[in-house]
């Protein structure tokens, strides 16, 4: 059951839902589209609980040091001097919930490096958080990797959830699935609203 997963001290991670993603660039993910209603679904119903993420290249690749810079010199279109500035945007159908959801901007995959987001979900008495967005083997693996280090416990609904490549992204949803029980468990959309529902939220 779901509520030895949840308690009522928790917030919702959505990750990395821009424009950046969503539009036509050199990192477009089809599958962000697809499952947009299911986090619009998500966010509707948690606003006030809700953090946002959002990736923010550097300006230019020589902002970046060692790997980080070697990645951006293979994508040299996608750092902000070359981008639009409306596409480090959240998709409009969820930037609509800002406020009282919440954003937090990260340079890496991780969104905890800095301590900002621990400090501020700390503060807040958060203790178990869902975690939604993609890309699945990308950015939510190490949002959801931070978050267990961190002690948080995790519920990752598989169907809001997003990656770029199939076979990674079933990959990771069975490891999500098989390998971290104490500490994570996945459910489905329409579960995590009727518990929710259950919980008076």
């Amino acid at each position: 059951m779901l509520e030895t997963d949840l308690d009522r001290n928790w917030a919702h991670i959505c990750v990395d839902m821009q424009s950046l993603f969503a539009e036509e660039t050199d990192w477009h993910v089809p599958w962000l589209r697809r499952i947009q209603p299911a986090i619009e679904a998500l966010v509707q119903k948690s606003a006030p609980r809700t953090i946002f993420t959002r990736f923010l290249p550097p300006e230019t690749p020589e902002q970046m040091q060692g790997g980080w810079r070697r990645y951006y010199e293979r994508w040299p279109g996608m750092v902000r001097e070359r981008l639009a500035p409306e596409l480090l945007d959240l998709v409009p159908s969820l930037a609509r919930f800002v406020p009282p959801a919440r954003v937090f901007d990260k340079l890496t995959y991780s969104p905890w490096l800095s301590g900002t987001l621990h400090r501020a979900l700390r503060s807040g008495g958060v203790t178990s958080v869902v975690i939604s967005g993609g890309e699945t083997d990308v950015c939510v693996l190490a949002t959801v990797m931070g978050a267990i280090d961190l002690g948080y416990q995790v519920l990752l609904p598989a169907d809001a959830v997003f990656g770029s490549a199939d076979a990674t992204h079933d990959a990771m949803l069975g490891i999500y699935h098989s390998r971290f029980q104490s500490q994570l468990a996945t459910t489905d959309v329409e579960e995590l609203l009727q518990l929710w529902r259950d919980q008076g939220f």
